[in-house]
């Protein structure tokens, strides 16, 4: 993760939310200081590590945080994921925005790992799409890893790939090909979308680099990674869902990719805790959003 751009993300984020100042916590809290955990309120699997220790640093002021889990580390309701220790104040005032991040990444790389024990059985490797919430992309993509799953294409210009509308403004596979190839230089890969046997026998005398199998049937994924040379990768999407992504890795396909480990997942339940009176009881629990 470019940590960079983490530290630049997250100063946007706290003024978006912080703007001239937090009116009820620098008003009540002058000065104390406080001990406060994040804390799992459900099975899942962390990501966020950097995202607590570069957010802490932004704010300039003496914390002492100490991280439980790391990216990747299995979660049960009631593991402390980090403590923290600073400023009541400035816990406070950042604790949406940590947390937010966190619920998001640690539900992208549950939801991830998910997919990849039912894939457990196969060589298929699950991959992430573009299709991530913008200005979030680099965390997002982050937390699939954490997962144990794979990056597809992080922008535009990490590789080509010709997709539906491409080949039909181009006129054919062919002629979206052609025009690539004059261009690029050997270093890019080009991926090449089909949607049919016809697609598909075009697309390998084109000489793609990687074909995607969209929106196919199982026994179409099967017959056509069977069609395909070995010397090309094979990659399924559409559909993808929890029920039939294990068949769909049988089939032999090297990835499938699913938009949905980014768009439509679920935050996982973690909740910001301070500490009472200097007990070991901690107060309700932040709710997901």
């Amino acid at each position: 993760m470019n940590k960079l751009l983490l530290r630049e993300q997250l100063n946007e984020f706290f003024q978006e939310d912080i703007g001239f100042g937090d009116l009820t916590a620098q008003w009540i809290f002058n000065g104390e200081r406080s001990r406060a955990v994040f804390l799992a309120k459900e099975a899942g699997v962390f990501s966020g590590k950097d995202v607590l220790i570069e957010g802490y640093k932004l704010l300039q002021e003496e914390f002492d945080l100490r991280l439980k889990k790391g990216d990747g580390d299995a979660l049960q309701p009631g593991d402390i994921i980090a403590e923290v220790v600073g400023p009541t104040a400035d816990l406070l005032c950042t604790e949406r925005v940590l947390l937010n991040l966190v619920q998001r990444m640690s539900g992208i790389a549950t939801m991830t790992a998910n997919v990849v024990r039912k894939l457990s059985d196969t060589t298929t490797k699950v991959c992430d799409t573009r299709k991530t919430t913008p200005g979030l992309r680099m965390l997002e993509k982050h937390a699939v890893t954490c997962g144990g799953g794979f990056n597809h294409r992080l922008r535009l210009d990490d590789a080509v790939m010709i997709k539906d509308n491409h080949i039909a403004q181009a006129g054919s596979i062919t002629a979206a090909m052609e025009r690539i190839r004059q261009k690029i230089g050997h270093m890019v890969k080009v991926e090449v979308e089909v949607e049919s046997l016809g697609d598909l026998q075009e697309a390998i005398a084109a000489k793609a680099d990687v074909i995607m199998f969209d929106n196919c049937s199982v026994e179409e994924a099967r017959l056509w990674r069977e069609l395909t040379p070995a010397t090309i990768i094979t990659e399924v999407s559409g559909g993808m869902t929890m029920d039939n992504v294990q068949a769909y890795g049988e089939t032999g396909v090297e990835y499938i990719s699913i938009g949905a480990l980014t768009h439509s997942v679920k935050a996982l339940d973690i909740s910001f805790n301070i500490e009472v009176n200097g007990g070991t009881k901690y107060g309700k629990p932040s709710s997901v959003c």
